[in-house]
């Protein structure tokens, strides 16, 4: 698949969601034993022209995410590379026994993609948003976690968790039109941050859709001053210990920002990784402060849970302080 503006532009109007659809198809091209299972989402996650196209490699098992985790276990036993996804909460939390057994414990090798992570379907109410599945997965052994920063990331993940040889929660934020983090080609691995701006006062570690608003976040605090390191940790496990420490050991303020739950999330990571290091550097965790609200847009839920980038700012201003 060919990676040019053209290319970035359109997937970042269509999503992420839209944009694995495009990626799914793109690897059916290239590996004969890919299988792909849903649950009632071709439409939702971009596949309703993979299903067309390759109808052998495409199962779905309607509304029944516990049991589409039993049989994509049940493939991967029989040698295919199986993709499976339906929306985050159902993929992580509605199957958490399935994943710890079948693919935690038995080590049957998938990839997983949860769809509208975070808080992309407000209007749904929290049984749709999913704050939690990071938290849910990470404790589990023998599963890497991806958030993508944006649709070209998303690309890349997928790309690189099916070529994996170890299970792989790839976890999609943000809706359409979302923010483009990267104009060109660069290089992926699972577990090795990407630092997108150099700064010598403090760091800011970010994953998912927010990694957009710490960029916009950086350009702010320029205005006050401050020099900001800003690291996508598009993966979260296994995390890049390297660049927290050059972190801990450079700056003097770390912060986490994240459209997750602050208990188990990205900031739980690197905090877990702090503690091993010998520099007394001070640590702001910046994402859903531990409560669910009632529904509402997405804008208005990141609003809410003071996520913009003004409010932010404001954090860490006075966290610095």
């Amino acid at each position: 698949m060919e990676v040019n503006e053209r290319n970035i532009k359109m997937w970042s109007t269509i999503g992420s969601r839209a944009t694995f659809g495009i990626g799914a198809l793109n690897l059916a091209t290239k590996i004969d034993n890919l299988m792909v299972l849903t649950c009632d989402v071709s439409t939702s996650a971009g596949l309703d022209r993979f299903r067309k196209t390759y109808p052998e490699k495409y199962l779905d098992l309607g509304i029944a995410e516990q049991n589409m985790i039993g049989v994509a276990a049940g493939l991967a036993s029989e040698g295919y590379n199986v993709v499976t996804t339906t929306f985050a909460p159902f993929q992580t939390a509605r199957c958490c026994e399935q994943i710890k057994v079948n693919v935690g414990y038995m080590k049957q090798k998938l990839c997983m993609v949860g769809i509208a992570s975070g808080l992309a379907l407000g209007n749904l109410g929290f049984t749709h948003c999913c704050i939690e599945d990071i938290g849910i997965l990470r404790s589990i052994p023998n599963i890497q976690i991806i958030s993508p920063a944006d649709s070209l990331e998303t690309i890349k993940a997928l790309t690189a968790a099916v070529e994996s040889k170890k299970s792989t929660y790839i976890r999609l934020t943000g809706s359409s039109n979302n923010p483009i983090v990267y104009k060109e080609d660069y290089n992926f691995k699972i577990g090795k941050s990407v630092k997108l701006k150099s700064g010598s006062d403090i760091s800011i570690f970010s994953t998912g859709a927010m990694v957009s608003t710490s960029l916009e976040v950086a350009k702010k605090l320029e205005e006050s001053k401050i020099s900001s390191n800003v690291i996508n940790m598009h993966t979260i496990k296994p995390i890049d210990d390297e660049a927290i420490n050059d972190a801990a050991l450079k700056s003097k303020l770390i912060i986490s920002i994240e459209e997750h739950n602050i208990i188990g999330g990205l900031g739980s990571a690197i905090s877990e990784q702090l503690v091993k290091t010998k520099n007394n550097v001070k640590m702001l965790c910046i994402g859903i402060n531990d409560h669910y609200v009632k529904g509402g847009s997405y804008a208005y839920l990141k609003n809410r849970y003071e996520l913009s980038a003004d409010k932010i700012v404001n954090k860490i201003l006075k966290n610095l302080e």
